[in-house]
């Protein structure tokens, strides 16, 4: 063997032994342009299969719609009644099959209920467990360490409407939840690593983001910077039970949740009324995470606070309101100047555990760009109104969480922000070396 050949397997076994001890495991995330919404692709079944899922932080189980996205593979298992997994679901639900057996029709076999985090439908399927991998850096075209994965089947044909609303093509759901049996939980278990990720959502559907599975960092995009050191940090607060899915009222919620005080725009407080941002008995109230809404959702009396804020603030400016606004959107300004951070509007400051942790959203994450009805350019404040009494009084919504480096981190109980890589690193997500994951 050449000294050539010798190197090159000594480098090969050297990065695989690292994936598989608890090495970052990376992979791509892509921006549907039709639902502003995510997807993150995987490795599933045997043979491995691309399989392409709706990215959502904030779910229990992963699932795959096995009905009209046919699930062939030699190495599924059902999940079956009287088994460690099985005795952890409550409620317990036991299916039979009267037809030859498949993926999602077993005797004997676990269900569980998916819900689509976008409409909150749910149905019935059964727990299997299958052959999984994710990309492996710098081997393009091919998978990286294969464990096994468990996830939902659902295989009947009146469930199809689980898929409604989802980003385009999905095939099932990529759950990064809260929750022992969420896909970052299960990594974790299975490479003996902490339970920490870190996700970059991209502003483009041009080009794709990155998900950092099993690591704490370093956080790397090209050139060699690492975003890690960009972090700041809040606690993760954990939900009481009933506060986001309407089957499993008794499980704690999956969804990531933080603590905020206040709201600046332009470093000037709104007036907020508070209780609404703590979360209470019910599992009512409170601020959490969402990449299964386009944009932040607040309630009411919040957002009108906010946009009133706004309003003023870019009355200083001079910037010109479009009238009437572009729906979804409540204040629409014609286009203006721009800079690191996007379009030259006021910044709007969350303000957290205290006054020292701040998440800054600057332009480039607060407005949206859309044509009017004369297909004029225009920039519209990327925040809806969530209603008068939503589950959750503010859901910060992928809009304002792209090209910002969010890590969760379980093993401490915190979430660590980086605010705009535009402002803080003239980066995007978006800006890797694109050979390294497929």
């Amino acid at each position: 063997m050449s000294p050539q050949s010798v190197v090159i397997l000594t480098i090969f076994f050297f990065f695989f032994f690292r994936s598989s001890s608890g090495q970052a495991l990376v992979a791509p995330i892509r921006k549907d342009k039709s639902t502003n919404l995510y997807t993150l692709s995987i490795y599933l079944k045997t043979p491995l299969q691309r399989s392409k899922l709706h990215l959502d932080l904030g779910s229990y189980f992963p699932w795959h719609d096995c009905a009209h996205h046919r699930y062939n593979s030699l190495s599924y298992r059902p999940i079956i009644e009287n088994t460690t997994l099985c005795n952890e679901m409550i409620p317990q639900v036991i299916g039979y099959c009267y037809e030859p057996a498949r993926p999602g029709c077993a005797n004997s076999s676990c269900g569980f209920y998916p819900e689509n985090p976008v409409t909150r439908e749910s149905s019935l399927g059964d727990l299997i467990q299958d052959k999984f991998a994710l990309p492996l850096p710098r081997k393009q075209g091919q998978p990286g360490p294969v464990s096994e994965l468990v996830l939902t089947c659902v295989n009947t044909t009146i469930f199809s409407k689980l898929l409604r609303g989802l980003a385009r093509g999905s095939v099932g759901l990529a759950s990064l939840g809260r929750y022992n049996h969420s896909l970052p939980a299960q990594l974790s278990k299975s490479f003996s690593s902490p339970q920490v990720f870190a996700i970059c959502l991209p502003s483009s559907s041009k080009d794709p983001g990155l998900v950092w599975f099993n690591s704490p960092g370093p956080y790397f995009l090209s050139p060699g910077v690492d975003l890690s050191k960009s972090l700041t940090y809040t606690p993760l607060i954990t939900a009481p039970r009933g506060s986001d899915t309407e089957i499993y009222y008794y499980y704690p919620s999956p969804e990531y949740y933080i603590g905020l005080t206040s709201i600046k725009v332009n470093e000037r407080s709104i007036t907020l009324n508070k209780t609404l941002l703590a979360i209470d008995g019910e599992g009512l109230g409170g601020v959490k995470i969402s990449s299964s809404k386009p944009y932040s959702e607040l309630q009411t009396s919040i957002f009108q606070a906010l946009t009133d804020a706004f309003v003023k603030e870019a009355g200083r400016l001079n910037l010109s309101l479009i009238q009437p606004a572009v729906k979804p959107f409540k204040v629409c300004y014609t286009v203006e100047g721009s800079g690191a951070g996007g379009p030259a509007v006021p910044t709007i400051d969350l303000v957290l555990q205290s006054e020292k942790v701040v998440w800054r959203i600057y332009g480039s994450n607060s407005m949206v760009t859309v044509k009017t009805k004369n297909k004029v350019d225009a920039w519209c404040l990327g925040f809806v109104d969530g209603g008068d009494a939503p589950r959750t009084s503010i859901i910060i919504g992928g809009r304002q969480l792209e090209d910002n480096l969010l890590q969760f981190d379980l093993e401490r109980g915190r979430l660590g922000f980086s605010s705009s890589l535009l402002v803080r690193d003239s980066t995007t997500c978006s800006n890797f070396d694109k050979s390294t994951v497929n």
